[in-house]
């Protein structure tokens, strides 16, 4: 438990600090350490370290953090003594505060040179440390910082009274966060000591002094005289602030900081934009970024299940999960998570090995995630649309430990025991929690019997029952290291145009993509959202969007086990939900819900759709009724998933998934050379950052990254360009690329969406039949869904695309159905479409 913060407010915190912690030993104390905040955006070669002053603490820098650690590796220690820092007994004087701040640079491998900005009694830190080490410093910056500090009469009074007698008020203190001890020998053996005229005559280093006029703190000839005792010093008094500088006057700091650390900066009021970490040649869309998203963020070496501490720490009372009326707060969460990684581990799980989780969304599936990851196991995510066949072979490929699954499942599991693939399962209870309907839907969606007259002993026969397995055990989690190289996850695809493959990704791939996602919409607010999980967790879009992202935010997430129109009304409506992703039938079907308008959407500001193409005039009409953003994304399964999406505030582009990412590099390749192509040349897309897996899981326990290319590279399949602002567009998987006669090739996303300009479409799907390589080529069929009370005959479409197609892309054949196949996520299995091709008895 880290230690509370008086007098600080988080305001502006963009980073979670926490997450970003590490440990630096104290110099010639044994077992103590310093806490120190160190962010390493991709690419950035130099670094800046922010330093507080007495009694004060790192989060004092947010607003300069925030802005700096866009393109600056920035570190921030919380002083000897001071904020969640140790605080042993020895001295607290000048040596030992300046043999902290190098025991940093050392261990932390700062660059050769560095900048160094402090704050009031943190600034005799600094100047002590300017004169001892000045071959390390490039600049030094002091802010409000004085000569001396003369204490008043009853500070010099309270230095004399036994601790004793101060210890009982010294909780309810409003600020000064450092222990007492800290306090008085600091102030004691240090402050009221030190006088600092002498060593600025002897700096060196070019610094800068950066006052506020109305900074009374103390007498102000300690602060005006400071500029006239180091040679050459340059002053900016940035006016009305007080003794914070940094805080009342944050933008006036970090513009004077950036001038005179990098004086070729924005040396005029009208510069605009920030430097960027690429050159615009390399990486156009950053200049296309709004305006609070950086062009690269640091990603924390932690585990993922760090997030998820450090929101329960702040927030322990905040509710993390509301399922039909129950409600789970971030405490109980934790709690249950160390619950449940207590039995894993009793039952035998170790580090590196799998545990497979069937569930769907409910508060059970995210506790069984993060304790499986809290003790270094792997987490197997089936495919949610696996039927038994299926579902064997994944357990063939992973060989998990047990399976966590719902009681309704106890067939499968019995028929997992007799294949001797399963040794254990633990049974999760959904029916009498959920609506009938819902847990109707659930049980045809699942495939599986009902439970509401299941034996209890029949079930403990095939393995523990949820709520008997972690009651009271401990809430501790056990002491097991998790790297954040480990694997994290094998997750499998959605099996569209292919057999489903393992995805393994890692701690990092997952913190990863989380953080990004979470800088790409700054307009989410920490602890202020409410968030609805629709979107299965099983597939890596749901849980992306719908688990790991919330919990950075500190949101309370309403879950929905089914996707039901009005269900899902009904609880934006109860719960006031702020944002949450889905697929674009699930937007569509929105739009076109009975008396959508009666259910108040307003609360709604931020959506995400993803999983396939978003329509747009799907995404015209939900933002009209709901008045919120609806983004488009794109990604997959192999990225953690997402690495593209539309800007939340500047200009969208129509057809365009957006742009990559922060710390994302995207580019298009030729199909058969793989050299690079120039913009605006259709080839095949491939990506490149911290969210690329790690390899196809393998049933030796091997990795296939065969479609890793040189320099981390993924080849995604799909055929797409890029025009000169860094918008991409998909066209096509490059596996359903259809080879026409004469070696034309048409793109079946071309035709649908000629097919889609007919008012009576409903959805559509263009397939190639027959051989690739034959001489005549394939024929091109369209499978077509009519809107509802409509009538449409093959005739219509066909005219319609002689109209607007060459000859050679219009169809051979339109199919017309009452609805194609879909996976879980919404998808349209291709795959499917292409076997019944492929058998007999096709009707037209």
């Amino acid at each position: 438990m880290k230690k509370k913060l008086r007098g600080v407010t988080r305001r502006d915190i963009l980073f979670d600090y926490d997450l970003y912690r590490v440990k630096v030993p104290i110099p010639a104390v044994e077992n103590q350490f310093l806490s120190v905040v160190d962010l390493w955006p991709e690419g950035a070669d130099k670094a800046i370290m922010f330093v507080h002053g007495y009694a004060g603490v790192l989060e004092s820098w947010e607003f300069q953090i925030n802005h700096f650690a866009r393109r600056y590796r920035v570190l921030a220690p919380d002083l000897r003594g001071h904020g969640q820092s140790d605080a042993p007994y020895t001295r607290y004087t000048m040596d030992e505060m300046v043999a902290d701040l190098h025991a940093i640079v050392e261990k932390r491998g700062l660059p050769e040179q560095f900048t160094l900005v402090a704050h009031s009694f943190g600034g005799s830190i600094a100047v002590e440390y300017a004169v001892a080490h000045p071959e390390r410093l490039d600049k030094l910056i002091l802010i409000a910082t004085a000569g001396e500090f003369p204490l008043p009469w009853f500070a010099n009074y309270l230095l004399k009274l036994p601790l004793d007698l101060l210890r009982p008020l010294w909780k309810y203190r409003p600020r000064w966060d450092n222990e007492l001890h800290v306090a008085q020998r600091m102030m004691a053996n240090n402050m009221r000591h030190w006088q600092g005229w002498e060593k600025m005559g002897q700096i060196s280093t070019p610094t800068l002094i950066i006052t506020g006029e109305q900074d009374n703190y103390f007498p102000r000839r300690v602060f005006s005289e400071v500029v006239n005792h180091i040679p050459e010093a340059e002053e900016v008094d940035v006016g009305s602030a007080k003794h914070k500088v940094q805080l009342e006057r944050h933008q006036a700091v970090i513009r004077t900081i950036e001038r005179f650390i990098d004086d070729k900066r924005r040396r005029y009021w009208r510069d605009l934009g920030e430097p960027l970490l690429a050159t615009e040649g390399e990486r156009p869309w950053l200049w296309h970024y709004d305006e609070r998203v950086p062009s690269s963020i640091p990603i924390p070496r932690r585990p993922l299940y760090s997030l998820l501490e450090s929101t329960a720490d702040w927030l322990p009372h905040k509710h993390a999960f509301i399922f039909f009326g129950e409600e789970m707060t971030y405490a109980q969460f934790q709690a249950q998570v160390n619950q449940l990684a207590n039995a894993l581990h009793g039952l035998g799980v170790r580090k590196g090995e799998r545990v497979m989780i069937l569930l769907p969304n409910m508060p059970e599936t995210a506790v069984s995630i993060y304790a499986v990851l809290s003790i270094g196991g792997i987490v197997v995510l089936p495919n949610p649309d696996a039927d038994q066949a299926e579902l064997m072979r994944q357990m063939r490929e992973t060989q998990p430990q047990l399976l966590i699954t719902l009681r309704e499942a106890h067939e499968r599991v019995a028929a997992l025991h007799t294949a001797e693939l399963l040794e254990d399962a633990i049974f999760v209870q959904i029916h009498g929690r959920v609506p009938d309907k819902i847990y109707q839907q659930l049980l045809k969606q699942w495939q599986l019997p009902d439970g509401a007259n299941l034996r209890l002993d029949a079930l403990r026969a095939q393995g523990d029952l949820w709520e008997e397995l972690i009651a009271d055990l401990p809430d501790t989690r056990p002491h097991i290291q998790v790297n954040h190289d480990d694997l994290a996850m094998i997750i499998y695809t959605s099996g569209t145009v292919a057999r489903a493959k393992g995805v393994t990704l890692s701690h990092y791939n997952l913190v990863a993509n989380t953080l990004q996602i979470r800088h790409w919409v700054p307009e989410l607010v920490f602890a202020q959202e409410v968030t609805l999980a629709v979107a299965p967790y099983l597939h890596s879009f749901g849980f992306m969007t719908g688990l790991s992202l919330p919990i950075a935010l500190g949101a309370t997430t309403v879950l929905l086990p089914t996707f039901d129109v009005r269900e899902l009304l009904e609880h934006v409506l109860d719960y006031g939900v702020t944002a949450f992703a889905g697929a674009p039938h699930m937007f569509a079907a929105i739009n076109q819900a009975p008396l959508v308008r009666e259910f108040g959407l307003h609360s709604v500001r931020i959506c995400i759709s993803g999983g396939s193409p978003l329509p747009i005039e799907v995404q015209e009409a939900f933002e009209k009724l709901t008045l919120g953003k609806l983004l488009e994304g794109y990604g997959l399964s192999e990225a953690s998933p997402v690495t593209h999406a539309s800007p939340v505030q500047n200009n969208r582009k129509e057809g365009s998934i957006g742009l990559p990412l922060p710390n994302t590099n995207a580019k298009i390749i030729d199909f058969e050379t793989g050299e690079d192509l120039p913009i605006g040349h259709i080839g095949e897309l491939v990506i490149q950052g911290p969210q690329v897996m790690q390899g196809y899981w393998q049933r030796d326990g091997s990795l296939d990254n065969s479609i890793v290319l040189d320099d981390g590279w993924l080849d995604t399949g799909d055929v797409a360009l890029q025009d000169r602002d860094g918008y991409f567009r998909i066209i096509n998987r490059f596996s359903e690329i259809i080879y026409v006669a004469g070696g034309d090739i048409v793109y079946p996303r071309d035709v649908e969406e000629v097919i889609y300009e007919h008012n009576k479409i409903l959805e559509v799907a263009v397939l190639g039949q027959g051989d690739k390589r034959a001489a005549a080529g394939q024929r091109i069929v369209a499978f077509v869904v009519p809107r509802p009370r409509s009538t449409l005959t093959p005739a219509e479409i066909l005219d319609l695309c002689h109209k607007r197609l060459e000859d050679t892309a219009v169809p051979h054949e339109i199919i017309i159905r009452e609805s194609l196949p879909k996976s879980f996520i919404g998808k349209i299995l291709r795959r499917v479409l292409a076997e019944e091709l492929e058998g007999e008895g096709v009707e037209g």
